[in-house]
């Protein structure tokens, strides 16, 4: 599938339309919360990209009939599937709020034989605010802002796959919904990773970033390499590299750029995370 360019000009334009994002990605990861085994790692909450759909998709959830909740970033649709990732249900968000989703949701499920009161939208993390958690129905008359979002997570995803399937002890590609991102992560051995992933904007950088971090997390002070591609370091809090989303360029050019910036950046990473001491 050809992945739809990205526009640079827009990028700390989407503000908005990443949190209402965010907080409609939840009601997906509380499929997991409310009806899979909990996992220390917390990845029975994570979220899978659907590329064929342009959503965001929980685990498949065992049922008399199996499904999955998902949703549709373009629009903010909340799609109900079956196992084999076929559409049984919509609804959007457009104009309702969380408490009319979890409504829906929860009638969807009791149809696909679950205990519907199980259903719970309580999590143990705390996401970026939005009026739509006080109340306020979601709004997507701005589609071109959400459709620029969808067109991250599809670049991210289609950029993480590629480096998945090239690097032996690389993690699945999935969206981790504390922070949004998606994210793959490389284990090196001797309790040393690599992440490599997206993140659709934070507190850091009001901008979608493609991102490369490390553990053990080295000091302020570890000597980096000069990153290709526009990419920079940051030290404020965490160490690790990034390309902003502003700092693509426009046209054909921009997968290449984005390529050569993770390269770099990987190469760097796994460095310094090699250099570092163990942990016990």
């Amino acid at each position: 599938m050809t992945v739809k360019s990205l526009d640079p000009t827009l990028a700390t334009s989407l503000s908005d339309a990443r949190l209402q994002a965010h907080h409609a990605a939840q009601f997906a990861t509380a499929a997991g919360i409310s009806y899979l085994p909990h996992q220390a790692d917390d990845s029975h909450t994570n979220l899978e990209w659907i590329a064929p759909l342009g959503a965001l998709a929980s685990h498949v959830v065992p049922a008399p009939t199996p499904f999955r909740l998902s949703v549709r970033i373009a629009d903010l649709t909340l799609l109900v599937l079956d196992a084999n990732g076929t559409e049984l249900s919509s609804f959007s968000l457009h104009g309702h709020t969380i408490a009319d989703a979890a409504t829906w949701i929860r009638a969807r499920v009791s149809e696909l034989g679950l205990d519907d009161r199980e259903y719970t939208l309580t999590r143990h993390y705390v996401i970026p605010v939005h009026p739509v958690a006080d109340g306020a129905p979601f709004d997507t008359s701005d589609p071109t802002r959400l459709d620029q979002l969808s067109r991250w997570f599809a670049c991210a995803s289609d950029v993480l796959e590629s480096i998945r399937r090239a690097t032996p002890g690389a993690s699945d590609v999935r969206c981790w919904p504390h922070h949004f991102d998606i994210a793959t992560l490389i284990d090196l051995g001797s309790n040393r990773t690599v992440g490599v992933g997206l993140e659709p904007g934070d507190v850091y950088y009001d901008e979608p970033y493609f991102y490369v971090n490390m553990s053990p997390q080295p000091t302020a002070s570890v000597a980096v390499a000069p990153l290709d591609a526009g990419g920079s370091w940051h030290t404020t809090e965490w160490i690790g590299a990034v390309l902003r989303g502003s700092r693509l360029t426009a046209g054909e050019g921009q997968r290449a750029q984005i390529d050569a910036f993770l390269r770099s950046a990987v190469t760097s990473a796994r460095s310094i995370a090699s250099a570092a001491q163990p942990r016990n």
